[in-house]
């Protein structure tokens, strides 16, 4: 074979060897301009849709005894289930507690009254009232009780109008104005009518039945005006004329048309059961009795709290009030002060203050003392600690309306329960004598109400009980001149 041969042959060989190497490329030839080796696929533009099963295809694979097995077994299975959901219900319905109905209340029981006896002293008139309205609003107040603010000389029938406004506190147009600003702040407003507020008998005459004849017809004067009650001294003293039930009749008539005017009375010297006994036969609303005033021991007020706690839709509490003084009178301390203001508000009943009882005012003598609107620390502090026992009044039903069982008392201490259904509970205890009290909490057997052990501080003004803190209500030592607020939760 020639050299040339052999060169040849090397030559195809090697060709061989690199088209073997190289990527198949289909039949299709290479455009000019690619590389060789390059494929190019063409996609076909159609979408493949999956169409289901047909009628005729669904209803043949339906009708195998495998899925009809399938369906009744599902079908049992969620009417059992809607079944078992429906009885467990029914079991939760039935042993959950019943809800106790919340009584009548009117807006007399929803927060305190504030009672100013002189507008020229707290607010320079009702000018000022008007603009000083905010602040009680701030305080919870759901009523005040204005004047007297009729026109009268002492011992003098005869300069007697009662449907006229003392010039020294304001005029018409003022009143007007403090009850349309009062309604928009959901405060009521209730006028004293007592006719001879400054003299020796309120009523000036006792056999002087057409006094009351006139106080009936200026409470429809004063009612057809905008005001929300009316307010009387010497309870048990009017309510004995003849007319009393006729000017009763007219100050409620207006609840047909839900209007709720409401008829208060203030009385003094008369025991729990006489109280009681008024609210039953002259049917005022609201009764203001002198009971905490007239003794100051201890089991004698539980005593009176017990008589009349059925009645607590109609009492008002108050230190001092009944007379229209002020609670410093009585309460000589800030610690009192703040003692007798935290046990008001946690009784069964209306807690009723004078204005200047929720800074501690002092009395400066004869006359009114003029109301400090821009407050020193101590103020502050006490005007911030009556808001915060106002604010809890207002929202827990156990001291809104709740039931009241007595715990115990001594002759400078008290302490009760308060229960509403199931809210919160409420302990207060009180001590406003010159020793610290040892205190142990005991609850006759009573059908579905019971003490626990232990309890929380709530509000405190002994800086020996911590807000927060616990308090075994075995025994426990609560401070001279000190009062405390325990909480406890409901628990079935």
């Amino acid at each position: 074979m020639s050299k040339d041969t052999e060169i040849d042959l090397e030559e195809v060989k090697l060709n061989t060897v690199d088209q073997e190497k190289q990527p198949m490329a289909g039949d299709y030839p290479s455009p000019a301009g690619e590389k060789n080796g390059s494929v190019k696929l063409k996609i076909p533009d159609e979408d493949v849709t999956f169409t289901g099963l047909s009628k005729e295809e669904l209803m043949k694979v339906a009708g195998t005894p495998g899925w009809v097995r399938t369906r009744w077994v599902l079908l049992v299975l969620f009417w059992l289930g809607w079944v078992g959901m429906l009885a467990g219900a029914i079991v939760i319905i039935v042993q959950a507690p019943r809800c106790k109905p919340i009584p009548e209340m009117h807006w007399w029981n929803e927060g305190l009254l504030y009672q100013i006896p002189d507008l020229h002293a707290f607010s320079d008139g009702l000018k000022g009232l008007e603009g000083k309205l905010d602040q009680l609003n701030q305080l919870k107040v759901k009523g005040v009780v204005l004047g007297p603010l009729h026109v009268v000389q002492k011992d003098q029938p005869n300069t007697l109008d009662l449907k006229k406004i003392r010039s020294d506190h304001g005029t018409m147009e003022e009143l007007e104005a403090v009850l349309q600003k009062a309604k928009k702040k959901g405060i009521s407003v209730i006028v004293d009518l007592t006719p001879n507020y400054e003299g020796a008998n309120p009523w000036f005459s006792a056999k002087d039945n057409e006094m009351v004849e006139k106080v009936r017809e200026a409470a429809e004067h004063w009612i057809n005006l905008g005001v929300d009650g009316i307010k009387v001294s010497d309870l048990k003293f009017a309510s004995g004329f003849n007319e009393w039930q006729t000017l009763r009749t007219d100050v409620q008539v207006n609840r047909t048309v839900g209007k709720v005017s409401a008829l208060m009375g203030a009385v003094e010297g008369a025991s729990a059961e006489e109280v009681a006994h008024l609210i039953n036969t002259t049917g005022v609303d609201i009764i203001l009795p002198n009971l905490l005033s007239s003794s100051d021991n201890g089991m004698e007020r539980i005593k009176a709290v017990n008589v009349l706690q059925l009645e607590k839709s109609s009492v008002g509490w108050g230190l001092g009030a009944s007379k229209l003084e002020p609670l410093s009178k009585v309460a000589t301390s800030s610690d009192l002060q703040h003692l007798y203001q935290l046990l008001l508000f946690t009784l069964p009943g209306i807690p009723v203050f004078t204005y200047g009882d929720e800074i501690g005012l002092q009395g400066n003598g004869s006359g009114w003392p003029k109301m400090v609107w821009k407050m020193d620390a101590n103020q502050s502090d006490s005007w911030s600690r009556f808001k915060i026992l106002s604010d809890l009044r207002g929202k827990e039903r156990s001291l809104l309306h709740g039931d009241y069982y007595p715990l115990g008392s001594s002759d400078t201490s008290l302490a009760f329960l308060r229960v509403w259904d199931q809210s919160e509970r409420y302990i207060t205890a009180v001590n406003w004598g010159a020793k610290p009290a040892e205190l142990k909490l005991t609850l006759p057997p009573t059908e579905g109400v019971t003490l626990p052990d232990r309890a929380d501080v709530k509000i405190s003004t002994d800086e020996n009980l911590e807000a927060q803190s616990s308090v075994s209500l075995e025994k426990f030592t609560l401070g001279p001149e000190k009062a405390v607020v325990l909480q406890f939760p409901f628990t079935g």
